[in-house]
């Protein structure tokens, strides 16, 4: 068992055992320690800081829980060492958040008519676990998408050109090529843009529920009552194919170059070797992908709105990526910062904020589960200690498996309240709030370490999620 040591308020130092190179950190509330020992991310934490080049500190964030390699809600950054398992399976899994000009009120937007609307965008969005599209929309090829990311969405006529002012890198890391990617990974991939997923990827209706900061929520165009939309998905296929392709090539490879890792999970090389500079353009590449699905899903979903509200505009408030790999500059060094289940949250004045977000910082948005607030935040000066790094989400309680066996029917329709969801309770149950830790106790955890601030919540008024 790991043990903790109290260091600030909600910040705890992992002992060190015998192997760890660098110190590991965990934020959490008090209450929330228990959850630390119901599985291995604190061993998964204490393992990823064995690495040969990790700096000091690897970070876990209050929604960590057990994934492969790194912990989900783990932070690593390295002098050029590479690890795909401390990116994770579903390269640039990420949040994009829409608003438009619509204001909620109840007699406009009755439960009859967000139904429909909920089950119009599943008719024309493929979704869940083997959707995929007949044909690709004109003028997109897979090539383009991989090569250019969402600018390659942009460019065919789907979406504007100002969108890309508002998506981490552009929407496009330059380092992608497509002979990095098996023949394996680009077969699976070839249908798949434009398409949800399953898990906890969900396309969602919200209102902005509460606005704690009115000066910033203004200047990024956000108001009480606001209708705005929610989309979480990733680089499908593609980056699970390609994470579990390099996790094999790089774990027969540790001999040759003499790199010790304590599980497979976490085998990584130095990004110099020919394997590393293959795996980060193949990361690159469906970290792109991820974008261009994104910004295609942003078209699709404003066509199906405009139908029912022929007046309605959208505007891309941020697209951020919390699985990735990149260079940053930290304390005046370049260094690899790998984020699984992080979000960045640059503060302002920061020099790699988008231009638009220089004067506020950018918004860093937590989704929370289904049928939960979300939360807009955005990050500050002392956030320097996590590498700008805050959480991604709620983070799971349960195991899949165990939400199965434990979430009753009337437990289920309780947590969801007045939320409208597109499949049945049986199919979904694995996603119910209980299966998840509590949002506010999460954000509040590192709003009270001074590392973030609250800029507004969201509240679900409708899901779509995938099976």
């Amino acid at each position: 068992m790991i043990k903790l040591k109290k260091i600030a308020k909600n910040k705890y130092q992992l002992e060190k055992i015998p192997g760890m190179k660098a110190e590991a950190i965990v934020y959490v509330k008090e209450k929330m320690l228990p959850y630390l020992q119901k599985d291995l991310s604190l061993e998964q934490l204490a393992e990823a800081a064995m690495l040969p080049k990790v700096i000091s500190p690897v970070v876990g964030m209050p929604d960590i829980h057990e994934g492969f390699g790194l912990p989900i809600g783990g932070v690593m950054a390295t002098e050029g060492l590479i690890s795909a398992g401390a990116v994770g399976m579903d390269i640039n899994c990420g949040v994009r958040l829409i608003s438009t000009n619509l204001v909620y009120e109840e007699k406009k937007f009755p439960r009859e008519l967000l139904r429909t609307i909920v089950h119009k965008i599943e008719r024309e969005i493929p979704i869940g676990l083997g959707g995929e599209r007949k044909n690709l929309p004109p003028k997109i090829t897979l090539q383009k998408v991989i090569l250019e990311g969402a600018e390659a969405i942009v460019k065919a006529g789907y979406g504007d050109k100002k969108d890309l002012e508002s998506i981490e890198e552009n929407g496009k890391m330059t380092e992608a090529r497509l002979e990095a990617l098996t023949l394996r990974a680009l077969k699976r991939a070839e249908k798949e843009i434009g398409t949800l997923g399953s898990g906890n990827h969900f396309i969602e209706i919200q209102k902005i529920e509460e606005v704690y900061d009115q000066k910033i929520a203004q200047q990024w165009g956000l108001f009480q009552n606001q209708i705005c939309f929610m989309v979480h998905c990733g680089s499908r296929a593609l980056g699970h194919q390609t994470c579990t392709d390099y996790t094999e090539i790089f774990w027969n490879a540790r001999e040759k170059y003499k790199i010790e890792v304590p599980r497979k999970g976490l085998a990584a090389l130095p990004l110099e070797t020919p394997e590393g500079q293959n795996y980060f353009s193949a990361m690159s590449a469906s970290v792109n992908f991820a974008f261009a699905n994104r910004q295609l899903l942003m078209y699709e979903i404003e066509k199906i709105l405009a139908e029912f509200f022929p007046d309605i505009k959208f505007n891309l408030v941020y697209d951020v990526a919390h699985n990735i790999a990149k260079w940053e500059t930290h304390h005046g060094k370049k260094i690899l910062v790998h984020r699984k289940g992080a979000t960045r949250a640059l503060p302002a004045g920061h020099p790699q904020n988008p231009k638009k977000y220089q004067k506020t910082g950018h918004p860093a948005i937590v989704p929370g589960s289904m049928g939960t607030p979300s939360y807009v935040l955005v990050g500050t000066e002392k956030a320097a200690e996590t590498f700008f790094s805050v959480n991604h989400g709620a983070g799971r309680l349960m195991s899949r498996q165990e939400a199965f066996r434990t979430i009753s029917k009337e437990k289920f329709e309780k947590s969801m309240g007045a939320v409208i969801y597109n499949l049945p309770y049986q199919k979904i149950a694995d996603e119910a709030p209980l299966a998840y830790k509590n949002i506010e106790d999460v954000v509040e955890t590192l709003v009270e370490t001074g590392l973030t601030r609250k800029i507004i919540k969201l509240f679900p008024l409708a899901v779509i999620k995938g099976d």
